[in-house]
Parts: structure tokens; C-alpha cells; sequence
């Protein structure tokens, strides 16, 4: 199995291109290091398909699962793809899952995994909340605390 990737300047792509991307046999992906903005990464457009086909397949199973009433083992089998989840509430694990499956279909419909990623960071700092008693106390208390429900944008009040 080859390492997931390898961290390089970006000057040694721009340098060296060939042997650069020759590194390809022998790693899934290579990360770009950039001085003055944001990493990239260069991988083989196979590789990015093979992705996009297992997080397809994986969405479209997760839901499968929900639709047919599987529910009770996506909630077992939860923590321990997301070990965070156990300092969630219940009625908030249920949230999670739903948001998961609509944001995951919507993303691979898109092409686009960031929303996928930014749901879980979201979800990650709620936990983080429920986790720290003082944290939460401090979040939820009146005045200043949790307020209700927002209103959609747009959406008349």
C-alpha cells in the first residue's frame, strides 16, 4: 500500500517537474508546501476518482441505511468513526445523522466535500460544548447565553 502523501516545496515542482511527479508511483498525493499561502495538492486524476467514488458509495449507503430504518447501527457504529459524538445528546446524535446523509448526498452531487468537512468541524465544536460543563453553562445562560431558535434569513418573524 503506498503512504497517503509526501510533503515537498512547491519550488521543487516548479524545479523539477518530472522527478517531481514521478513521486506519484509511490504515494497517493503530494503536498505542495507554499510560503505564502495555502498548501496544494497534487494528486493523479484516478486517485481523485477513486475518492469521489467512495464517498459516493459511502452517502449512498448512509442513506440507505437511514431510509430502510437503520438507524440503530449507524448510532452504534458512530462513535467509533467519530469517538466526539459520545458528549453529544441524543436528540442531537439523531441531527447529526440526517445532516450527515443530506450534506453528503448534496456534496457528491456537487463535487464538493467541503461542506462534508465543515458539518463535522461544526458538529465536533458542539460536542466540544456539551463536553466542558463550565463551556456550556456559560453558552446557554440568559441573557447572554442561548437565545432560541434563529429565523431563517429572509423568513418573515
Amino acid at each position: 500500500m503506498t503512504a497517503a502523501y509526501e510533503e515537498i516545496p512547491f519550488s521543487e515542482l516548479l524545479h523539477r517537474p518530472a522527478a517531481t511527479t514521478s513521486r506519484l508511483d509511490a504515494v497517493r498525493a503530494l503536498r505542495l508546501r507554499r510560503r505564502d499561502a495555502g498548501d496544494l495538492a497534487l494528486m493523479r486524476v484516478d486517485q481523485l476518482e477513486q475518492d469521489t467514488t467512495v464517498v459516493d458509495f459511502t452517502s449512498r449507503l448512509l442513506s440507505g441505511l437511514v431510509r430502510t430504518g437503520n438507524v440503530a447501527a449507524l448510532r452504534a457504529a458512530l462513535p467509533e468513526a467519530l469517538p466526539w459524538v459520545t458528549f453529544l445528546p441524543d436528540e442531537d446524535v439523531d441531527e447529526l445523522l440526517g445532516e450527515l446523509v443530506n450534506v453528503a448526498r448534496g456534496a457528491v452531487a456537487l463535487d464538493n466535500l467541503a461542506p462534508i468537512a465543515l458539518l463535522l468541524t461544526q458538529w465536533r465544536h458542539t460536542a466540544e460544548v456539551h463536553a466542558d460543563p463550565a463551556l456550556y453553562a456559560a453558552l446557554t445562560r440568559e441573557p447572554d447565553g442561548d437565545l432560541g431558535p434563529v429565523p431563517r434569513p429572509g423568513a418573515p418573524e
